[in-house]
């Protein structure tokens, strides 16, 4: 008992933990070794346990040296080159072009130049707008590497959430793809004339002007490929490398401070905590502007030397054939990706290919077990985490169903912890000393975690918006006078710490894999309908991830125009933002009351056919009808992806289509 308690006290030492807080989990050790439960527990996860502690330090300790030796991404990808020079980085799917790692560090040199040509000085923003591609990396490697910072917008935006991301970073220039041409044009004019706007891809001299934009392409062409000048002041890990957005529990997108040591840490963890290795492919087919794309997928390439392939827009049909194509060993996915695989045709390429990992989130369990059977996959990484979160976590031993743990045996070495909040109001819990509550085993919390901002590994660099930032830090939580970062994610542990994913709080849903904020839906809606009361909330669908979108429009005099809505939805909303479903009444309670009853509930398609004022959007009609029932034979809900799997992933429609 007494060796194991100073052995834990030892650990936690190594890690950083005060001696006090190892002093209490020593004598917990200790005293816990009185009890069975300690002895079952103990011995069902001593080894999960010890390899976390071993990639948690494993993580920390890299970042200890690139801390002291003033490194940050670009220097460390400058070892990168010089350990794989010759070796493919980055190959675009979409045209099989392939960039070795000193092709891409030379055009990233080009970027650098070119920025240093425009002025732009260390701590300025650059907006990045476009649909992925290897160019995205190479432009927000550049970019670092003379301290100008990227703002990474959703491709998917339109109109004023798309004016509102460009704003918020205070981006001094905008580069968008030739691709997204006509969203730029409907936002042109509402630029600021400061803005120096760059086009990269075929757009003709009539369209550029119409834009008032220079051509980007022949300038990096012609700009020096040598290693520019480091900038000055020179940037560290605990400095801004770029922003990511991300959709809150209430209003805009908030554009999230992601830091050289926050792009490692991410990375880091992916590579360790799934046993990546030096010689793996990786299929990233996730957007570039996310985290999960950008990070854990390329990240792998620029921290590690892995080669990886970029995909355009995600193809079920597609998938297996690329993987086997380019001998892929390593893909990520969210949840949707997953279901849309198994819905496709058995085909001999989806066992003929090489892919023993899947890194990602969102998956649930019955998808889970069927994915890994049918496609022989042997490991799921599943994990949690947002982009400027200190609490994620990750299932390192494939425990179905689960998105990470935490020891029970030694919880304060990564301090995390789900705390009671009250079900009606979504406010902390305290007991009678003003301390959050921890959860017990089996009972639903919210996550959060204490915050340290001389510890990169507990660090909330929070978002540009400084109220924005405040609003995800409580105070007193694990103890007086300390402050801790607010997930808004409810989830549950098991009595052996493995962690589940249950829910989101405050006003926002997941659908399509992407954060939906009902304040900003509800306030983009009613300014579409003249200021009519709108309430927008997430329904869960059984068998379907995530929550769709139901709107609750005020009709007094029943002149309501579902044809015109849905054109006007489709020109200023992102897919997988509009509603799912209408729900169409003389008056609508926009108390919060109203969402607050249904977020919680399940939406089968008998409520629907119940319900006549409920109107569910229509893939093969391409309009909102009421009685999906009566569409097709089968006779429930199910995403019209599994019909249209070839559809840009991104730009799927949020629908869900009556079968029945």
């Amino acid at each position: 008992c007494v060796s194991a308690s100073l052995g834990s006290m030892g650990l936690l030492r190594l890690v950083g933990v005060t001696w006090s807080w190892s002093l209490v989990a020593g004598l917990g050790v200790y005293l816990g070794t009185k009890s069975w439960k300690y002895f079952y527990i103990a011995a069902r996860t001593a080894k999960r346990d010890l390899n976390g502690l071993y990639v948690l330090l494993r993580v920390k300790l890299a970042l200890w040296r690139y801390v002291r030796s003033a490194s940050n991404i670009p220097s460390i990808f400058a070892q990168t080159v010089k350990r794989h020079p010759n070796k493919p980085a980055l190959i675009y799917e979409a045209t099989g072009e392939t960039w070795t790692f000193t092709q891409l560090d030379q055009i990233s040199n080009a970027v650098a130049h070119w920025a240093r040509g425009q002025g732009w000085v260390s701590g300025d923003v650059v907006a990045l707008f476009m649909e992925s591609r290897p160019l995205q990396v190479a432009l927000w490697l550049g970019l670092a590497k003379v301290g100008v910072e990227a703002a990474l917008i959703n491709f998917s935006l339109r109109c004023d959430p798309l004016l509102h991301c460009i704003g918020v970073s205070g981006s001094r220039a905008i580069v968008f793809g030739a691709e997204l041409a006509d969203a730029m044009l409907e936002v042109s004019s509402s630029l600021s004339q400061s803005m120096v706007r760059f086009s990269t891809g075929d757009l003709s001299v009539e369209h550029l002007a119409s834009l008032a934009a220079q051509p980007l392409d022949p300038i990096l062409a012609a700009a020096p490929r040598h290693e520019p000048s480091p900038c000055d002041p020179p940037k560290g890990m605990n400095d801004r490398l770029f922003y990511i957005y991300t959709s809150g529990t209430t209003g805009l997108p908030k554009a999230a401070i992601v830091v050289h040591s926050r792009y490692y840490r991410i990375a880091a963890f992916g590579y360790f905590a799934f046993r990546m290795r030096s010689d793996d492919i990786v299929y990233d087919c996730l957007p570039l502007y996310h985290s999960a794309g950008n990070i854990i997928g390329v990240g792998q390439c620029l921290i590690h030397g892995l080669t990886v392939v970029v995909k355009k827009k995600f193809s079920a049909s597609r998938f297996w054939e690329d993987c086997i194509k380019y001998n892929c060993t390593v893909v990520q996915y969210i949840g949707e990706i997953c279901r849309y695989l198994l819905s496709q045709p058995v085909r001999p390429s989806e066992k003929g290919h090489k892919v023993r990992l899947a890194v990602g989130n969102g998956l649930r369990p019955s998808v889970w077990e069927a994915f890994t059977e049918r496609f022989g996959v042997a490991q799921i990484g599943e994990f949690y985490g947002a982009t400027e979160c200190n609490c994620s976590i990750a299932n390192m031993d494939g425990k179905v169903g689960a998105c990470g743990f935490n020891s029970r045996i030694l919880p304060n070495v990564y301090p995390i912890r789900l705390v009671r909040v009250d079900e009606d109001t979504m406010e902390l819990v305290r007991d009678s000393r003003g301390l959050c509550v921890p959860c017990q085993p089996g009972e639903p919390g919210l996550l959060v975690g204490r915050i340290n901002q001389q510890d990169p590994l507990r660090r909330f660099d929070g978002y540009a918006n400084q109220d924005a930032t405040r609003k995800k830090i409580a105070q007193n939580v694990f103890k007086k006078n300390d402050t801790a970062y607010i997930s808004g994610d409810v989830l549950v542990m098991d009595d052996l710490g493995y962690m589940y994913f249950r829910d989101r709080s405050g006003d926002t849903f997941r659908w399509r894999g992407e954060n939906v904020s009902t304040t900003e839906v509800e306030g983009i809606l009613s300014n579409l309908l003249a200021q009519t009361d709108v309430a927008v909330y997430g329904v869960a669908v059984p068998g379907v991830e995530g929550k769709a979108g139901m709107a609750a429009i005020a009709d007094p005099a029943g002149s309501f125009d579902c044809s015109s809505f849905l054109q006007n939805i489709q020109r200023v909303l992102p897919s997988y933002a509009r509603p799912v479903f209408l729900r169409i009444s003389p008056h609508v309670d926009t108390t919060g009351k109203l969402w607050h009853h249904h977020s919680s509930s399940i939406l089968n398609v008998g409520d629907i056919n119940q319900l006549k004022s409920v109107l569910c959007i229509s893939t093969s009609l391409h309009r909102y009808i009421q009685n999906p029932e009566n569409q097709t034979p089968e006779g429930r809900i199910r995403p019209a992806a599994h019909n249209r799997p070839d559809l840009p992933f991104e730009s799927k429609s949020c629908v869900l289509r009556g079968r029945g």
